[in-house]
């Protein structure tokens, strides 16, 4: 496998409140330091790739209206390789855009495409497994998508059903998918678990450029023949304006139901490596350090007196003193103060008029 030809696309356009009051519309999640580690979730999605991916062949695509905090953020990235949807069009689109731009100036690109607002506890295990599915994907007609070894039964999350009696005699630890399943009730989610099969769909999915323009010109060729007829105008002054006036003609689509539900060379690896999507307080309570009463700190200046099970999360400087809760999300940002039950968050959400 030449290193060269590896490509990494990160997806950044997510807008929401998903952490509010950190996360607004106008600066998402993706563009914080949700972790307190002094690197925003985007950053730290960067980070991971280094020594798998050549950082000139890193990719963003996002919204236009983040394009100044992408470069802020990475500036070592071309602006070339910033690429700007002038509206939301789900994955499927995105992964179309970038494809095609790759593929007008590399026909051998195996490319990576990520989220930009997940966590990864063992990069080192990370970039292994990223490594080992490329090598696979470089030379086949395969798409493989991680799958996370499921440790609870996980309502949030959709399942990949793999086929694990036969491995694939290139590679022992990738195996055929049967089929996706939708975020479970909790007790599909136990009988998953049980089963040993079922795998947390992480998004994060390799192929080689060839493979996935194939893909979607079978499988969605509305779209297809939107970005081929965009060929003349990658990588000129008339690509933006362009793709402003033909960008919204794309359906709105996942690349789940666009090309992964449909397609017949489908593949998981399935992996272990501190993953989370971090969607929600809790699961960053989850992948967070925590004291002796499971208590998970950000900030430099909390002083916790009986409190149990909570996510304080003051990263501005103030004094924060909490005393007597038991399973809270205390949090502040630009003097908007939330504090709520752990088990309430999603009515916080509906409350914000996020879901």
């Amino acid at each position: 496998m030449n290193l060269n030809n590896n490509h990494l696309v990160i997806m950044a356009g997510g807008v929401g409140s998903r952490f509010w009051p950190m996360s607004t519309v106008n600066l998402p999640k993706q563009f914080l330091d949700v972790l307190g580690c002094g690197r925003t979730l985007l950053q730290l999605t960067a980070d991971r790739f280094k020594g798998v991916c050549p950082p000139e062949n890193m990719w963003v695509v996002t919204s236009a209206k983040y394009a100044d905090i992408v470069k802020e953020q990475l500036p070592e990235l071309d602006n070339q390789h910033i690429l700007l949807e002038p509206c939301r069009r789900n994955t499927a689109p995105c992964i179309a855009y970038v494809s095609w731009k790759i593929k007008a100036k590399n026909p051998k690109a195996n490319i990576v495409v990520t989220p930009s607002d997940h966590v990864v506890m063992d990069p080192r295990e990370f970039a292994r497994v990223v490594e080992s599915a490329m090598k696979f994907t470089a030379y086949s007609d395969a798409i493989v998508t991680l799958g996370m070894k499921a440790t609870r039964p996980e309502t949030g999350y959709g399942y990949i059903e793999a086929d694990l009696s036969m491995p694939c005699p290139s590679n022992k630890e990738i195996y055929r998918v049967d089929a996706f399943k939708e975020k479970p009730s909790l007790d599909v989610a136990k009988r998953y678990l049980q089963r040993k099969n079922y795998f947390w769909n992480s998004g994060i999915f390799i192929w080689n450029v060839s493979t996935i323009v194939n893909a979607l010109r079978v499988y969605q060729p509305p779209t297809a023949e939107i970005f081929e007829r965009l060929l003349p105008y990658y990588y000129t002054e008339k690509e933006q304006p362009m793709i402003d006036e033909m960008f919204p003609m794309c359906e709105n689509i996942s690349i789940d139901y666009a090309v992964m539900e449909k397609a017949e060379e489908i593949y998981v690896f399935p992996a272990s490596f501190g993953w989370s999507d971090l969607g929600t307080w809790s699961s960053l309570h989850g992948n967070t350090k925590k004291d002796a009463h499971e208590n998970a700190c950000l900030g430099e200046n909390i002083k916790l007196f009986e409190t149990r099970n909570c996510v304080i999360h003051t990263t501005e400087e103030k004094c924060t003193i909490v005393q007597g809760l038991d399973g809270y999300i205390v949090a502040e940002k630009n003097d908007c103060l939330l504090i709520c039950r752990l088990s309430e968050e999603q009515r916080i959400k509906e409350f914000l008029g996020e879901e």
